[in-house]
């Protein structure tokens, strides 16, 4: 196994670098850098034996697989500036979707270094969940392979086309927040309509979404036969049902042009950042 390095250790990275020790990466093949002190202190604090660096270039001595886990608005730079030292040896693995592989592996083309892009998702944590890969061209099946024996320890890789990102990062990685938000939502209504405790309500709808994940993990049912399972012709679900087809008709359609928008959008503001 590589030591693995993270440039950045905000939330997604931090979530990332967490959930590869629970995997089972020992602590003294990781490395980090952080422009904040302090939030390198919290990782030292929770995790003694991880190495800290006081720049990515004493990281990059250090660490062959890196995960640039910047803001978007921060790679293009971060990458530049680690064209002038990486060597081939070296593998970049980025985890924004508005910055393209391809353009990645441009913003290296001097130091040759392999680039994959890696999407985590928050439910990794759990060490299952998907994640979403796009591997560069300098990525050899070898290399493709050992990576993905990687990404494998805390998810299930996903092969994605660049068409395909945000679309995919919408269910994967924002997946978890938009059924959060609507299962807060169903509580709401259950607290405001019928008068049930909020901590009774959220009680039991936990216990709920976990067991329906352990009959989907089982395969005992998929989304379709589950709520077909559920719904009783004429019944208390259907009346339900019924409400939230006529309510939802156009939401998720509505959802998917916002953050498609909003994506355009990150990749104008990338390709401004490349062609300074």
């Amino acid at each position: 196994m590589q030591q693995l390095g993270f440039i950045g250790t905000g939330s997604m990275g931090s979530i990332l670098l967490e959930s590869f020790i629970k995997a089972g990466i020992p602590e003294e093949m990781i490395h980090v850098t952080n422009r904040s002190v302090e939030k390198v202190r919290n990782i030292k604090t929770k995790f003694k034996h991880v190495s800290d660096h006081s720049s990515s270039r004493s990281l990059a001595d250090s660490a062959e697989w890196i995960f640039v886990c910047t803001k978007p608005a921060d790679m293009v730079g971060v990458l530049k500036d680690m064209s002038t030292y990486l060597k081939s040896h070296h593998v970049i693995i980025t985890i924004t979707s508005p910055l393209q592989v391809e353009e990645a592996e441009e913003l290296l083309y001097k130091t040759k270094t392999p680039v994959v892009r890696f999407i985590p998702s928050i439910v990794n944590l759990s060490l299952q969940g998907p994640s979403l890969v796009t591997f560069g061209n300098r990525c050899s099946n070898r290399l493709q392979n050992e990576l993905n024996q990687l990404f494998n320890l805390i998810s299930s890789p996903i092969s994605i086309t660049a068409d395909m990102t945000r679309a995919a990062s919408d269910l994967a990685s924002c997946g978890p927040a938009f059924i959060s938000f609507l299962v807060r939502q169903m509580i709401k209504g259950a607290v405001e309509e019928t008068g049930i405790k909020e901590g009774t309500a959220l009680k039991i709808t936990e216990s709920m979404l976990v067991a329906y994940g352990e009959l989907l993990r089982g395969k005992q049912f998929d989304l379709a036969t589950l709520q077909k399972r559920v719904t009783v012709p004429g019944g208390v679900t259907g009346v339900g049902l019924d409400v939230l087809e006529k309510n939802t008709k156009n939401t998720f359609h509505d959802m998917f042009k916002a953050t498609h928008k909003k994506y355009a959008n990150d990749r104008d503001h990338i390709r401004e950042l490349l062609n300074k």
